[in-house]
């Protein structure tokens, strides 16, 4: 059996009326994806066991680790913080290297992440769910 390394990983972005995605460089971490539903509680005085149904799903804030780039104007760092700062819904896209993706529909929250001795410059970008989680499956074989 065959794994799939994660190596060339993406996540992009559009928005406004832009129909292409732009990606997003240097990408060091990214979430899983997807969410357990609630559990519903529909137990009755005569039932034996407790019984549920599944509720919403709450897929949470997912969190993306990049490498701290801010020596140009189209740095990861300046554009999250612009997609932040218009305050506006942006579709991103994560993207595997078979060609898998996910997208969804976020507003995008960014932080810089702790300093340490002799180790490079993160941040973390948390994306606020404005939609659900599809999935686009590759064209191949």
């Amino acid at each position: 059996m065959a794994g799939l390394l994660s190596k060339d990983t993406t996540l992009s972005y559009k928005s406004g009326s832009v129909s292409s995605f732009t990606v997003i460089e240097d990408l060091m971490e990214v979430p899983e994806l997807g969410g357990d539903p609630e559990k519903v509680d529909v137990t009755t005085l005569s039932s034996s066991v407790k019984q549920y149904i599944p509720g919403i799903r709450d897929l949470g804030d997912l969190t993306f680790k990049f490498l701290y780039d801010n020596e140009t104007t189209t740095s990861n760092y300046r554009v999250l913080r612009e997609l932040q700062e218009a305050n506006e819904v942006v579709t991103f896209k994560v993207e595997y290297p078979d060609g898998t993706g996910h997208e969804f529909k976020a507003y995008v929250n960014v932080k810089m992440d702790s300093a340490a001795v002799n180790a490079a410059m993160t941040f973390t970008a948390a994306m606020s769910l404005q939609s659900d989680i599809t999935v686009t499956n590759p064209t191949g074989p």
